[in-house]
This record gives C-alpha cells, sequence and structure tokens, in this order.
C-alpha cells in the first residue's frame, strides 16, 4: 500500500503536464469498474481519487505524488460512457493518445476490468493499443466480492481469451470492498515500475 500519497493537479492537455523525470503509472478502465475505489483502496484514502456518482464526469488527467515522490499515479477519465457528448469523446480520444504515446514519464498501465463481465469493445481497443505501444500492463480484475467461487476460474478466462491476453503480462483479481488481494496488486505494481527503471 501507498505509505504516502497527495492530489498534485489536474490537466487536460501537455501543457499542463509535469516537466520532471519521475515515473508514472497511468490507471485506465471503463466508467464504473471501480477504477476510483481501487486507488484510493491502494492509497488507504478514501478521498484521494474522487468517487463520482455518475459515471463519465471525470474528463482530465490527475496526478498523484506517491511514496515522497518516488513514482506518480495518473488517473484518467474512465472510458465507454455511453452519455458524454461526441466531441468529449474525440477530446478524451486525443488526449489519452497523447499521454499515452509521447509521455516519457509513462512505465506502466494499470488497466482495470469489471471481473462480472465479459470486456467491452472499448476495453479490447484500450489494450491493443497498449499492447500496440509496447506499454507493459498490470491487469487488475475488480469486484471479486460479487462473483461465487465457481465463477471466478470462468470468468478470468473469457476476459483473458477476449482481450487475447499477452502471458508476459500480470493479471490480478481484487476487491476493493474486502481489500483482497490489493498488497499482491502493490507488488506486482512495484516490482513492473522497478523492472521498467532498470
Amino acid at each position: 500500500m501507498f505509505k504516502q500519497s497527495v492530489f498534485i493537479k489536474s490537466a487536460a492537455n501537455k501543457s499542463g503536464w509535469i516537466e520532471d523525470n519521475i515515473p508514472e503509472v497511468c490507471f485506465v478502465g471503463r466508467s464504473n469498474v471501480g477504477k476510483s475505489s481501487f486507488i484510493n483502496t491502494l492509497a488507504n484514502n478514501k478521498k484521494l481519487a474522487k468517487v463520482a456518482n455518475t459515471p463519465g464526469k471525470t474528463r482530465l488527467l490527475n496526478f498523484f505524488d506517491i511514496n515522497n515522490s518516488s513514482f506518480r499515479l495518473v488517473d484518467a477519465p474512465g472510458y465507454g460512457y455511453a452519455k458524454i457528448s461526441n466531441s468529449m469523446k474525440v477530446e478524451f480520444g486525443i488526449m489519452m493518445e497523447d499521454y499515452l504515446t509521447t509521455r516519457e514519464n509513462l512505465k506502466l498501465v494499470c488497466m482495470l476490468v469489471d471481473l462480472r463481465h465479459k470486456p467491452t469493445n472499448d476495453d479490447i481497443q484500450m489494450y491493443e493499443f497498449l499492447k500496440a505501444n509496447d506499454i507493459p500492463v498490470l491487469m487488475i480484475g475488480t469486484k471479486l466480492d460479487k462473483l461465487k467461487r465457481n465463477e471466478i476460474a470462468k470468468n478470468e478466462k473469457l476476459i483473458k481469451e477476449t482481450l487475447e491476453f499477452d502471458q508476459n503480462d500480470v493479471f490480478v483479481k481484487v476487491s476493493n470492498l474486502n481489500k483482497i488481494n490489493i498488497k499482491e496488486s502493490y507488488d506486482a505494481l512495484i516490482r513492473l515500475l522497478e523492472v521498467e527503471n532498470g
């Protein structure tokens, strides 16, 4: 779990990014996948990432300092929310492509998927985009507590098959509610960051 976590700033485009060489982990996922709750559970701080009652509200990249600048967490807007305008979807796409393809600080993407559901086309496109750009991925399957024991392996298999999951990537199943595998996901995140940083 994060020893220290502080919100730094929000940015809509490259002009608002922080200029230094601190490594960054970007968190991506569909609206309502439990991304903000997962970040807050990792940080042991319920108020760090804002949990919106209405999905699709966050339209900025939010930067957080973690463990006294050992790395930064970047919380991206949730994707796939049907009720936002097409122009907003285009803006979101441009912002994310710009960040994911040009940001030298970016070392790892933590992608969240809902264990209860087959990945959507948006999930597939995001994962394919990350793989096409050689970005390491830590896949987090959320809402483990909502599944029956006999559903877990079957659902994980379906998700991996649908995404054509790269076995070199790491997949961790978590429950924010019961804090299951939160330490394991943190350990994986740190390990992957250290590998990337040599």
